[in-house]
């Protein structure tokens, strides 16, 4: 009797024990995943308490401004209408920093800032020197021809004495430093005074004159402390919630962040969206694939094939238009009505007669397409590399004679790409800080309350199979969220 007695009590303990286990697992699944998510929120938060705010103020990762240039090698046989021949130069890197300032919080979960930017040139890590001369298209000749196409004929043999008087042509031979930050030319000077609202500047002229030690704007976000939901998606640009630059409101619309952090907790099923005032609208990004960067897990968001269709192609973008070929923007609108067009590098992923049009373009996916790395439970990017081309539309106008017997083409101005990857000191922070403690105070809130190493180690076993056993295509690897 008294052996039975045992066993009926030794089976009820081990069947208490089971039930208390059950108990504890079912807990911690409902647990585990509130304390993980509200510590992520506490950290990616915009507020000067949050871990992450030092990195939003000041970007800590490394950027740098790579640039090619499309060298025109026979512009004398162009003015006589044979096919243009480029050769790409370059690149010439630039580190590039950025720092926000006049940062003010606001009473509706705002925060307006102004983020300024500077270049500095690598010659290291450049293949040539500022002082290298480069034959391209005159933006300003060109343009102001093709504004003047439909203009009266008296007006355009003014043009054409005022041009050779200032010794201007269609082609034109300058420095690097010059194309980039920015020349003296007589011709700002005499179209400002006669028409003064044709050019935007009044002095130099660079292709990337107007970005060097200034800011891109007044950004207002949300911080996501009373509200995560809308964690750092654009509130209002330079005041305003849509621009006027295009043809309907969806096209007009400010959607998405800054485009430097971007909402915790993404699935494959997330986007990215983010407002560019270089490009003067808002972009998406779509999920790809899983990788890894440094140990971390990351989600890829490349550029879907729509991004720059135009309006046949892909409907949506129709606000966009007037439209030519699928794969460029007309960005004219917002670029004082000179006849510019957006697209990836050497018309990648656009219709094919753009690059066979010009001579010595090579598309392909490995050089010319765009992706950023994101740690999907943060929103934090790892790594990115965004690469877009500025071309310009060129062709004889009749009545002006330095546009010669130019053949109408998309002419590739230059390349751009703006990359950056977390490292050193910075990404152990963000690992230690942003992946791990979550991990550990999930596990130290558990392993408080038990007693005895087992206990430690299967709790700690358990939340580590909590984080790899999730399907795959889901942030629940990282966190089971």
């Amino acid at each position: 009797m008294g052996s039975r007695s045992r066993a009926r009590r030794v089976a009820a303990a081990l069947g208490f024990a089971g039930l208390l286990c059950a108990v504890l697992g079912v807990i911690m699944i409902v647990m585990v995943p509130s304390i993980i998510k509200q510590q992520v929120l506490k950290n990616v938060r915009i507020d000067p308490s949050s871990l992450s705010f030092n990195m939003w103020k000041e970007i800590p990762v490394p950027f740098y401004l790579s640039v090619y240039f499309f060298d025109v090698v026979n512009p004398s046989e162009i003015l006589q209408g044979q096919k243009p021949q480029v050769r790409e130069r370059g690149p010439y890197v630039y580190r590039e920093f950025r720092h926000k300032n006049n940062i003010t919080f606001n009473d509706n979960d705002t925060v307006s800032f102004l983020e300024y930017r500077s270049f500095q040139f690598q010659p290291d890590k450049s293949r040539g020197l500022e002082s290298d001369n480069i034959v391209m298209p005159n933006i300003l000749v060109l343009s102001a021809a093709m504004m003047m196409e439909n203009g009266p004929m008296s007006l355009k043999l003014i043009m054409t004495l005022a041009f050779s008087t200032l010794g201007e042509r269609a082609f034109m031979n300058r420095t690097v430093s010059e194309i980039m930050w920015g020349y003296e030319d007589p011709l700002i000077h005499l179209v400002n005074k006669y028409f003064p609202n044709m050019f935007p500047f009044k002095g130099k002229f660079g292709l990337f004159a107007e970005l060097n030690n200034s800011d891109s704007g007044l950004f207002t976000v949300f911080t996501g402390v009373k509200n995560f939901t809308r964690i750092h998606l654009v509130d209002k640009w330079n005041g305003v919630s849509k621009v006027n630059f295009w043809h309907s409101d969806q096209c007009n619309m400010i959607n998405g962040t800054s485009g430097q952090m971007w909402a915790p907790f993404m699935t494959p099923e997330s986007s990215l969206e983010f407002y560019s005032p270089e490009a003067c609208r808002s972009m998406k990004l779509i999920y790809k694939e899983q990788g890894m960067f440094e140990g971390i897990p990351t989600f890829r968001f490349v550029a879907p094939n729509t991004l720059f269709a135009n309006g046949s192609v892909y409907p949506p973008n129709e606000g966009f238009c007037p439209c030519r070929e699928s794969g460029i923007q007309n960005v004219s609108t917002c670029r004082f009505n000179a006849p510019l067009f957006l697209s990836h590098p050497h018309f990648y992923n656009a219709d094919p007669v753009l690059a066979e049009a010009v001579s010595g373009l090579h598309p392909n996916p490995e050089e010319h397409s765009l992706f950023l790395d994101i740690h999907p439970v943060t929103g934090i990017p790892m790594n990115c590399s965004v690469k877009l081309q500025l071309s310009l539309y060129v062709k004889s106008v009749k009545g002006i004679g330095q546009t010669g017997k130019i053949k109408p083409v998309i002419l590739p101005l230059m390349w751009f790409g703006e990359s950056g990857a977390m490292e050193g000191e910075p990404l152990q922070t963000f690992y230690t800080q942003l992946v791990l403690m979550p991990k550990d105070k999930c596990y130290l809130f558990w392993s408080s309350s038990k007693k005895g190493s087992k206990d430690k180690e299967a709790i700690q076993a358990y939340s580590e199979s909590l984080m790899t056993s999730a399907p795959k295509g889901t942030v629940l690897q990282e966190a089971r969220l």
